[in-house]
């Protein structure tokens, strides 16, 4: 009877589920991966908490949450997709913080003849393309794509740039084009710049020509308890760190 009873609780402990330790899910733009891969790595050596992200554009993420895609933090490279999700009741609102800052420039390929320009009112752009075309994001869509859109529209260079554009679905795929040398010259944000060898800035788009490119931030409203120590280790000082080493304007004071 004794050893029937071993082999009946030996059974139950092998057919007991094993409880994995949970994992945080964030949604990003694509335009964070490096940053944020070395902020989630941090933050998992400090918590022992892990961190799985999902790179893609802003509009993207954002019907993927709209459509019940699993997630625990929304980040966003506008402020229209995350009111879009907001709207959508797909986060908790207080949850939310607008927690980076980004520029837009002009690349070229690293070992382009073309150099710094002035970007202003009356920017030929086409005439840099040349016989090639522009690089940028969805421009009806992706953040990058619609603030390329607005800058270039408010500097009147839209009409002739618009039938030279290769639209791409995110920003780093933009900046994949003119690193493999498909397209002259594109439109991406200086962190992006930054982490690819193979372009260089040759212009920033001035900052009165479109929104400021904001980052916010917010938990969804299906998040884990955990999902408050990510939020909070994303306010502070390390985080900041990070985030400044890649070239971005961390917009708010750390909290630690």
């Amino acid at each position: 009877m004794h050893r029937l009873a071993s082999l009946v609780f030996a059974f139950a402990v092998l057919a007991s589920p094993v409880v994995a330790q949970e994992t945080l899910i964030v949604f990003a733009a694509a335009s964070m991966k490096n940053a944020l891969d070395d902020v989630n790595a941090a933050f998992t050596k400090a918590t022992g908490i892990k961190v799985t992200a999902s790179y893609a554009a802003s509009s993207a993420l954002a019907k993927q949450l709209e459509n019940g895609a699993p997630a625990d933090v929304f980040v966003s490279a506008d402020l229209k997709w995350m009111d879009y999700v907001a709207e959508k009741k797909a986060i908790k609102p207080e949850t939310r913080v607008n927690l980076l800052g980004n520029r837009l420039v002009l690349i070229a390929g690293k070992d382009s003849k073309l150099s710094k320009v002035q970007i202003g009112d009356g920017f030929d752009i086409v005439r840099l393309a040349g016989d090639g075309r522009i690089a940028v994001a969805d421009t009806k869509a992706v953040p990058a794509g619609l603030y390329a859109k607005e800058s270039l529209e408010k500097l009147g260079a839209w009409k002739a740039a618009e039938p030279k554009l290769a639209q791409a679905e995110n920003v780093r795929a933009t900046l994949s084009y003119v690193a493999r040398g498909e397209t002259p010259i594109g439109i991406v944000y200086e962190t992006d710049a930054k982490v690819e060898p193979n372009v260089k800035i040759i212009g920033t788009f001035p900052e009165g020509s479109h929104p400021p490119v904001t980052y916010p931030v917010a938990a969804t409203v299906n998040a884990k308890a955990d999902t408050a120590k990510y939020l909070d280790f994303l306010r502070s000082g390390a985080a900041k760190a990070v985030f400044e080493k890649y070239g971005f304007t961390y917009l708010i004071k750390p909290v630690s």
